[in-house]
């Protein structure tokens, strides 16, 4: 993929990153959770769609809901990946389906529910929020979730941004400042606000489990060589070894909820 207004155009894939990813970036807090069913997503028979769901991380948390999902990704290696763990937990309610978020060739009004977990910004906004609105049914919900750390609070995040870059120029780590809402564009005469939801907390990590989340990175595992991969995996274990675990690093949660005005 990519994108000219992210990293300076430079290729990324996460897909290079699906086997990490499915060990690594199940890191959302269950109070997350908590609020999507709160505010009806999750509920016994929906049918929710997961747009650039990866491995399937947000489907297996509410898998308990009793609802039915379709988790969706670009990358082939994140649904071969994902399918596999599903297969493996035994859970069937998931289906997968390698397409894009703008054109995922499913009938009109056929979701409860669409979901997008940390990917809104790599889709074309419009078209995306096009397709969402096709395929919700009346009043359907649209859920955009964003989590982002917080480096000006933590020197564990804060030197791990300078390694990245050290290693990866082109990276642009933008986001990491106070979020300023406001009703987006691609919504309008499609959607009506239902909640916005913001909130810090601090997530527990091992060592391991926090560098495996790294490599995950747009600007590591998913556009890096091999081998710099590597050294950046080195050079990064050293700084860790200064720092006591679990690591207790404070994220920023951002969940946007919409209804369809249809």
């Amino acid at each position: 993929m990519k994108l000219s207004y992210i990293d300076n155009a430079n290729d990324f894939d996460f897909g290079k990153t699906a086997e990490n990813y499915a060990r690594f970036r199940d890191i959302y807090p269950e109070s997350m959770y908590e609020k999507l069913i709160e505010w009806g997503i999750g509920k016994e028979g929906q049918q929710i769609l997961d747009l650039g769901s990866g491995t399937a991380i947000l489907p297996m948390n509410l898998y308990h809901s009793g609802a039915h999902f379709i988790a969706t990704d670009i990358a082939e290696n994140q649904i071969t990946v994902g399918r596999a763990l599903a297969r493996q937990k035994g859970m069937e309610r998931i289906a997968f389906k390698v397409c894009p978020a703008e054109a995922t060739g499913f009938d009109d009004h056929a979701f409860d529910a669409v979901t997008a977990v940390q990917c809104f910004p790599y889709f074309d906004a419009d078209g995306a929020a096009a397709e969402i609105f096709r395929v919700l049914k009346p009043q359907g919900l649209f859920c955009k979730i964003l989590m982002d750390w917080l480096p000006q609070e933590d020197a564990v995040i804060a030197e791990m941004i300078a390694l990245v870059q050290a290693y990866n120029p082109a990276w642009n780590p933008e986001g990491f400042q106070e979020y300023d809402y406001h009703f987006p564009d691609w919504a309008q005469a499609r959607f009506v606000s239902e909640a916005v939801i913001s909130y810090d907390e601090a997530l527990a990590f091992t060592k391991e489990a926090w560098l495996g989340r790294v490599l995950t990175c747009r600007g590591v595992g998913a556009s890096l060589p091999p081998e710099k991969v590597r050294e950046f995996e080195a050079e990064y274990r050293r700084i860790l070894a200064r720092y006591d675990e679990p690591l207790y690093l404070k994220h920023r949660i951002h969940i946007e909820l919409y209804r369809s005005i249809k």
